[in-house]
Formats: C-alpha cells, sequence, structure tokens
C-alpha cells in the first residue's frame, strides 16, 4: 500500500456513460477518493460489478476489475478474496442486481464476513433496461410495466443484512461527497463483509426519489447520537419507515473475517502443475 496515491489514479481512460446527473458519478467519485485515503493503489485493488447501470463500473476505474453476469459479482469477490487475501476487493452494483437475482448470494457474503466492500447503488428502479419497478421500488410506484405500482412492499436490505449477521451496515447519499466518502472509507477499513446502501438517484426515470427528495428527508445518524455499536439501536432505525437514513447503522468492532476464522493467509492464485500431493490415493478410495 502506498501513502502517495490520489483518488484520480483510480480514473481510468473510459469515459462513463451514465446519463448527465446520474448518481453513481458521486458513488464512483467516493469509492476512489475511499481507496485512495485508505491507502490502497490500483495495483493491490480489484472491482467487481454486476448488470445493470453500475456493471461497467471497473471500466470507469483503473484497477484489476471483472464484469460479471446480473446477480454474480458477490461470489466473484469472494473467489477473489479467497485466492489474495491481500488484495483490497470491491463489489459495486444495483438494487436490482444485488436484491433481486443476486439476493441468495447477498445473504451468504454476509453470513461469512468476507473481508471485503459491497457498494449498493439503489436508485429504485431498473435504470437500463428503461425504468421497471426495482425490488426497493415504493409500493406505489408508477412505471410503464406498473401503472399502477408494484404492489408490494420494497426489500429491505439493511434488515436482510442484520438478519444474516452482518457485521457493517451502512447507507450513504452520493451527492453528500465528503460524508459518502467517509462512509465507504469507514467500510474498507472494517474487518469483515462491509456493506454499504448508496442512495443513487437515477435522473432519468425515477422522478419520485430524487436529490432534492433525499436532500430534504435524510437524517444523519452521527448527528443523532446513533450508538452503531448497539445492535437493537440498529434494529430501530433500520425499521423505522418513516426516516431516510444516512450514516454506519451497525458495526462488530469485534468482527473477525471469513479468511482469518479459517486460516485462509496465503496466495492461492497460482495453481501448481500436476496433481495435489495425495491426490491420487485418495481418488483410488472410491474406486
Amino acid at each position: 500500500m502506498s501513502s502517495d496515491i490520489r483518488f484520480t489514479d483510480f480514473k481510468s481512460d473510459k469515459q462513463p456513460t451514465w446519463c448527465p446527473g446520474c448518481g453513481d458519478f458521486g458513488t464512483m467519485n467516493g469509492m476512489m477518493k475511499a481507496l485512495a485515503e485508505t491507502g490502497n493503489d490500483p495495483d493491490n485493488t480489484f472491482v467487481v460489478a454486476g448488470i445493470g447501470c453500475s456493471g461497467k463500473i471497473g471500466t470507469y476505474m483503473h484497477s484489476y476489475a471483472l464484469h460479471g453476469v446480473h446477480g454474480r459479482a458477490l461470489p466473484v469477490g469472494t473467489g477473489v478474496k479467497m485466492a489474495r487475501p491481500d488484495i483490497e476487493v470491491m463489489v459495486a452494483g444495483g438494487d436490482g442486481d444485488g436484491y433481486s437475482i443476486g439476493a441468495g448470494h447477498f445473504v451468504h457474503a454476509v453470513r461469512r464476513n468476507v473481508d471485503m466492500t459491497y457498494v449498493v447503488m439503489d436508485n429504485r428502479i431498473y435504470g437500463l433496461t428503461k425504468g421497471q419497478a426495482s425490488p426497493t421500488s415504493r409500493e406505489d410506484f408508477e412505471t410503464s410495466t406498473s401503472p399502477e405500482g408494484p404492489k408490494q412492499p420494497p426489500v429491505n436490505p439493511h434488515a436482510l443484512a442484520l438478519a444474516s449477521g452482518a457485521t457493517f451496515i451502512a447507507q450513504s447519499f452520493s451527492s453528500d461527497a465528503l460524508r459518502h466518502q467517509e462512509i465507504i472509507q469507514k467500510a474498507v477499513e472494517h474487518d469483515g463483509f462491509g456493506f454499504v446502501n448508496v442512495y443513487s438517484p437515477c435522473v432519468t426515470f425515477n422522478d419520485v426519489d430524487t436529490y432534492d427528495y433525499f436532500r430534504d428527508s435524510l437524517v444523519d445518524l452521527k448527528e443523532e447520537d446513533h450508538d452503531p455499536s448497539d445492535k437493537e439501536a440498529a434494529k430501530d432505525v433500520i425499521f423505522d419507515d418513516e426516516t431516510e437514513h444516512q450514516g454506519i447503522i451497525y458495526q462488530d468492532e469485534e468482527s473477525v473475517p471469513y479468511h482469518e476464522r479459517h486460516g485462509v493467509d496465503e496466495d492461492m492464485s497460482v495453481i501448481p502443475d500436476g496433481a495435489p500431493e495425495g491426490a491420487t490415493d485418495l481418488v483410488r478410495e472410491f474406486y
């Protein structure tokens, strides 16, 4: 790791194709700044993304990267961290990618407490496929495919994370640049699975959950004297359906990440030639 890295070192020469004003610009800037501030650099960073507007973020960031398939970014990130526990792994996705087809992988990545950061760009809509309701859309949110709204309650990602044994749960707003960076940085520094749901407004298809809406509605937990180590207090925040929060909701300071708990501390990315020692004898036991 280096102290001479600037966040601009994480910028690639590829120009994002996101809509002008998309919240993902701010989300990505905060990710890059957090990585630089924690002493990481592109040579020791691996960014994994799934499908959706956020999917090409690895192209826009200068680091090792993989653009995975829909809902499967977390298994890839887990594999990278197990093979190379020495590098920084950051997984990025959207509310559709993470809480719909990827929900099962989300639960298991959380409960394993893999030492990586998961940043979800939550715009409460499917933006890339032109504006359908997503898992986090409001029950009465009108779209072209649900003109009367989805008529089902939205997924509560924080409740899902807490029930799965999360050791770090947070929420940020992409437009609140300094606070967003601070929260992502705390997630990176956390020993274990750092989960941050980011309000990242879609300016093209969502005219309800807008920048103005979040600016007017957000309550910062840091200004509310919230204790993130208090799980009961975290539950109160998570199940408060009347308030939009930002900040660190819950953090287990005693968290032990998966690779330490299971003794995975060596570089396993290089596979030696030939079968492992004793493999032939093991196979013969079944014949």
